[in-house]
């Protein structure tokens, strides 16, 4: 007889943001896999009597692989994610983990949704995801940049606010100045831009800057820039996306 998978996304990692559902799914787990990061985050949900599996980054494959094994073998098991389990998370490789098992022995699978930094972030700003957005990672390191930088083109072109994930880091110091430049191409100066650092966790910081003035050695990978359209206004310390097209809020 075969377990459960659920694969819970976190939010972006204060108790406040997590929802009841991802609070439940830890906490009735037998198993409980996840970065060891992510595990710290929801340590106060586990106990004793779980088996709680930490691993590192880069270990996505054998984690999800841990997980849907435990789960076919019978187990409840939670494998979770910071922010949006759906979202650059977990939930796309556990899926296909599983889907790869003989059916008489595929676990059952779910997902429980959490808040995605995207969202946490636009919240702390005001309101620039009111409209049309796109969300893009800036990292390479599961795709080639040139397929990054054709993305990102095509959404600078259609005018979407854009909120950008793994912005930098310390192997990967150039691209979000790369970004920059391409953004430049299909947007003025003034563009209002917004960078958030650790939202809803300890030393939270938001920062408001434009297009012209962004400083990327300001964001890390904890930070999502999101760079407004020709509808986002700056309104004191809010950056507004206007819900109707091409107007001002």
């Amino acid at each position: 007889m075969t377990g459960l998978l659920t694969v819970v996304g976190l939010g972006p990692g204060a108790p406040a943001h997590r929802t009841r559902a991802a609070e439940d799914a830890v906490r009735d787990a037998q198993v409980v896999l996840g970065y060891r990061v992510y595990l710290a985050a929801c340590a106060d949900l586990t106990g004793p009597h779980q088996s709680v599996v930490p691993s590192e980054i880069g270990a996505e494959r054998q984690r999800a692989e841990d997980a849907v094994g435990a789960a076919a073998g019978g187990a409840r098991v939670a494998l979770v994610s910071s922010g949006d389990a759906g979202v650059y998370g977990m939930a796309s490789l556990a899926l296909a983990t599983a889907a790869a098992v003989a059916p008489a022995r595929r676990p059952s699978v779910r997902v429980v949704p959490g808040i995605t930094a995207a969202v946490a972030a636009g919240a702390l700003l005001g309101a620039p995801l009111a409209r049309d957005f796109a969300c893009l990672t800036l990292s390479d390191l599961l795709a080639p940049w040139e397929a990054v930088e054709t993305r990102l083109r095509a959404v600078a072109a259609a005018d979407l606010v854009l909120a950008l994930y793994n912005p930098r880091s310390r192997g990967r110091s150039w691209q979000l100045s790369r970004a920059r430049e391409v953004l430049a191409e299909y947007r003025p100066g003034d563009t209002p831009v917004g960078l958030v650092t650790d939202a809803g966790r300890d030393g939270e910081r938001v920062e408001l800057a434009t297009l012209a003035t962004l400083d990327p050695a300001r964001a890390g990978m904890r930070t999502v820039v999101v760079v407004g359209s020709t509808s986002t206004s700056r309104l004191g310390a809010w950056l507004v996306t206007a819900r109707s097209l091409g107007a001002q809020p």
